[in-house]
């Protein structure tokens, strides 16, 4: 047995339910509390979640089984895995290309997504020692400015948390991620139920609710649609091979329409839980819903001074971001290494530690983003990118690049490209009413979807 035929064997989860917890943990992070609500927030509510359910049905769920199924299939890393299959199921060898624009953005989103991540980090440490009672809305904006002009802080928070992810990753399958994940992802649905109960004693709930589930038509636009679509897609990390790598180390006993269905509804349903337990302090402390991508770090906080127990639930909300962001970072990394890993013959660890070193340096330009480097516009000859610097120019070209491209290709692939026998075979279907709903779904609706968003983002 070769040393690559060795590893890939022992890249396999041990259970469906780790193989759940993992998926749920790479889909659930930052975007889920942080964007949501403040998108949900921008955009009327009520009006925007309702397209938002209803996307997550029609779009994400048909998507995720695509992503799932052709990584199964492949049974490798996402570059590897277009080579499986171009062997085996006779696709072109140029799929390869998908698979290597998939890892090369998933490092790329990593780069920066860890300094974000970092931000959490700060947050907890500011929440359990100086803490936020009293706060005011001008002192609140003045320390998050602290934040971002304080690269060292910065630094110090981005490598705490690459530090953490790369100790994950590096002990591999069973003894890292499986390890860390049994335990991170039930304590990240326990905290926010924690928070969730809070908002019901302690917020304005009703306010809460009726905000998020009672919809404005009169707020119903194209864009806000599209902005829907884009959430619910985008927030699951479609397109950029990170679970289709967790997809290719599960069980051929494991349903993978269940796990899509399972998976997509957690993900929405944090989503949905952390609005219902924000929105109620927002309108219990007089504070706007439509806070825009400070309302984490800048609302939040002043009602977390202001509010009973806040200096419980303050600490305890940005562990919660913490454990969002860790648990998709791990699994965006494990797509990287598994890349290199198929393609090498280094060990684990080393590939580990030179790629956490990368991600560092690279990092290091969204770090100086907010500081030196804000008026840096790096790519500013092409016109998408005009007045974009380093940070708002990787962010731009994953989130509207990379992954609209690789979340079509995917659907392309899964939809045209495999046949139809060989889809049938993953999928453990029969040939009715169901799966031709699917496939009409997965070949049309996804990529005609993911487009749009795509377009109007430009």
């Amino acid at each position: 047995m070769t040393r690559n035929s060795k590893v890939a064997g022992e890249r396999k989860w041990s259970s469906n339910l780790m193989f759940l917890a993992a998926a749920i943990g790479s889909a659930v992070g930052i975007s889920n509390v942080w964007k949501f609500t403040y998108v949900a927030g921008e955009n009327g509510g009520g009006a925007f979640v309702l397209v938002y359910v209803v996307a997550i049905a029609l779009i994400a769920i048909p998507a995720l089984i695509a992503e799932f199924l052709i990584g199964r299939r492949g049974g490798a890393s996402v570059v590897k895995s277009m080579d499986n299959l171009a062997g085996r199921e006779g696709i072109s060898p140029l799929w390869r290309y998908y698979g290597q624009m998939a890892a090369f953005g998933a490092f790329m989103a990593l780069s920066f997504y860890s300094v974000v991540a970092g931000w959490t980090i700060d947050y907890f440490y500011q929440a359990l020692t100086t803490g936020f009672s009293g706060i005011t809305p001008e002192q609140s904006s003045a320390a998050l400015g602290r934040l971002m002009n304080s690269p060292g802080r910065m630094m110090v928070s981005q490598l705490i948390f690459l530090g953490l992810t790369a100790i994950t990753v590096a002990a591999g399958i069973r003894n890292g991620l499986e390890n860390v994940l049994r335990w991170l992802t039930p304590a990240l649905f326990a905290i926010l139920f924690v928070l969730l109960i809070y908002a019901m004693i302690a917020g304005d709930f009703a306010a809460g609710a009726a905000f998020l589930f009672v919809p404005d038509f009169s707020k119903l636009n194209a864009q806000t649609v599209l902005l829907a679509i884009g959430q619910a897609f985008f927030s699951l990390g479609i397109g950029l091979g990170v679970l289709m790598t967790i997809g290719a180390y599960m069980d051929r006993k494991s349903s993978i329409v269940k796990a899509a269905v399972i998976v997509a509804v957690a993900d929405g349903g944090v989503a949905l839980v952390a609005g219902l337990a924000i929105f109620p302090i927002v309108f219990a402390h007089g504070l706007s819903p439509a806070g825009g991508p400070g309302l984490i770090f800048k609302t939040l906080p002043i009602a977390f001074g202001q509010m009973p127990g806040g200096a419980i639930l303050g600490p305890l909300f940005f562990v919660l971001m913490a454990f969002a962001a860790l648990t998709s970072a791990i699994t965006i990394l494990e797509c990287v290494v598994a890349t290199v890993e198929d393609y090498s013959g280094i060990s684990r660890p080393r590939i580990v530690a030179l790629l956490i070193f990368l991600l560092w340096v690279v990092g290091l330009g969204t770090v100086f983003s907010f500081s030196t480097l804000k008026e840096f516009y790096p790519l500013n000859f092409l016109s998408a990118f005009a007045e974009r610097n380093i940070f708002q120019s990787l962010d731009f070209m994953v989130s509207n690049f990379i992954m609209p491209a690789g979340g079509v290709l995917v659907a392309v692939l899964a939809g045209w490209s495999l046949t139809k026998s060989s889809t049938l075979d993953e999928l453990q279907v029969n040939d009715g009413r169901w799966y031709r709903s699917w496939r009409v779904l997965v070949r049309f609706i996804v990529p005609a979807a993911i487009a749009g968003v795509f377009i109007v983002n430009l």
